[in-house]
């Protein structure tokens, strides 16, 4: 026994040991859980992805390399509350909703103003994230959205995330060699139904599908030098020393050239916040689907949990301190869809692989958050950030436009997805929710307010006449 709580040693069935704290269960490295030094190495690589979103916040906010890296190290501290707060995730930026949020900051002028945006943005997204993991009302909110304009935001997320690699004079016709042979493989990897027969009869093949992204990036730093389109890295050794004055005396809303973000601001961000949350409470859903899968995989043998409302706290507070101390394009997401796969497939293989899913998923984020200090890694990955980001991107447009389409229940659901997702991407998420909203009227009438999650689509008009025509 320790002062801080019972080592983490459990009886089969049981909660992983914690020290109750309001909502939260907190727990401490070899304390309440086992540091899985697997899930830490694993970490320390593919901190790679973590810090593609440098080059996004040099492009668009016209930050210094150094001031990009420390607000990624200040994200990485937070990732690490979700594990030590009684959350079991593998915490990420909310991915598919970047290039919505990124189209929207275009809009500003660079500059003062598109930090006043950012910061506004993301303290509202966390403050409404806060306040519905506190009050339980988050599944109520998503429940009222219709599927129509769930797919809609979706799909346009997903569209706008491939856009933005291959746009004209976007990364693409930079890097067109290596992001086509660096995509290729993970599209092969991660999808691929001829792969998937493979890695089931083969143990080297299965470990590289575990990695991830991380075969795909090593492919990227080999080849692009090869075929000319970035530079061979420049290993330095040392460590990273993170500038967090420059960025809270220039980069903040407390320093004198920034200062805090006029209110009409926030009542411009107010429609893109509650399409980000779509995104985000879409997230939640996927990650309780993974961890029930994985504790059932394990026969019960730990009582571990997923509280969506506790996510969302978690969530809300983090958005609302980078918004404060280090503004960030990525934003604080619920999720690392491809590393909780990850994590949650070693945990299947029983406690000697992996005693605790707190412990896996804690000891993977340890991990990153190191690896943001090694020089060596750091610098070995700076030449290939832009074609990290770029694969995910196009891998979330992948994921974003099917689960889109999935969504919708119905064809008419499908009609209005597909405008919903072209006015979100050419107008904002203000335009689209309103011409969303608008269809839905017009085309459902008072079936608009059906319960959504169990209307009947043999009942809409569009879907018997479809049938009828088949038959």
């Amino acid at each position: 026994m320790s002062w801080l709580g019972p080592v983490y040693k459990r009886e089969h069935g049981k909660p992983q040991p914690y020290i109750p704290f309001g909502p939260f269960h907190l727990r401490f490295p070899f304390i309440h859980y086992r540091f899985e030094i697997a899930d830490y190495v694993q970490g320390l690589l593919m901190c790679a992805v973590c810090l593609g979103i440098i080059p996004v916040l040099q492009e668009y906010l016209g930050m210094p390399f150094e001031v990009a890296i420390t607000i990624v190290i200040l994200n990485g501290f937070f990732y690490l509350w979700h594990a030590h707060l009684g959350d079991p995730v593998v915490p990420g930026w909310i991915t598919p909703a970047i290039p919505l949020l990124l189209l929207w900051l275009k809009t500003f002028p660079e500059g003062v103003a598109r930090m006043h945006a950012l910061i506004a943005f993301e303290f509202e997204l966390g403050l409404f994230a806060l306040f519905l993991g506190a009050t339980g009302l988050a599944k109520k909110f998503v429940d009222m959205v219709p599927d129509a304009l769930k797919a809609g935001i979706l799909l346009g997320a997903g569209v706008a995330a491939v856009r933005l690699v291959f746009e004209k004079g976007g990364r693409f016709d930079l890097y067109p060699w290596t992001i086509t042979f660096a995509i290729g493989l993970a599209f092969y990897i991660l999808f691929s139904n001829h792969f998937k027969t493979l890695r089931t009869k083969n143990v080297i093949l299965k470990y590289i599908s575990d990695l991830g992204l991380m075969p795909s990036l090593v492919l990227a730093i080999i080849i692009a030098p090869i075929l000319g389109e970035l530079p061979w890295p420049k290993i330095e050794w040392g460590f990273t020393i993170p500038q967090f004055s420059t960025l809270w005396h220039e980069w903040t809303p407390f320093a004198e050239r920034i200062g805090f973000p006029p209110f009409h601001l926030y009542l411009e961000a107010a429609p893109l916040v509650a399409a980000v949350y779509v995104v985000l409470f879409g997230e939640l859903i996927q990650a309780e689907a993974l961890i029930d899968e994985a504790r059932e995989f394990r026969h019960g043998d730990e009582d571990v949990h997923y509280d969506a409302n506790r996510n969302n706290i978690i969530c809300g507070l983090r958005n609302i301190g980078m918004s404060m101390l280090g503004p960030d394009a990525s934003m604080c997401g619920p999720l690392w869809a491809a590393m909780q796969v990850v994590e949650c497939e070693r945990y299947k293989h029983g406690r000697e692989a992996m005693d605790s899913l707190f412990g896996g998923v804690a000891s993977f984020r340890w991990g990153t958050f190191t690896g943001y200090f090694l020089s060596p890694i750091v610098t070995l990955v700076k030449p290939i950030l832009p074609i990290a980001l770029s694969l995910t991107m196009l891998i979330q447009g992948y994921v974003a436009v099917r689960v889109g389409i999935l969504k919708a229940r119905t064809f008419n659901d499908l009609g209005v997805a597909g405008i919903v997702g072209a006015v979100l991407i050419s107008r904002g998420a203000g335009y689209a929710f309103a011409v969303g909203i608008i269809l839905c009227l017009l085309i459902y009438g008072k079936d608009f307010f059906r319960n959504w999650a169990t209307y009947d689509k043999t009942k809409d008009p569009v879907f018997n006449s479809r049938i009828s025509m088949e038959g």
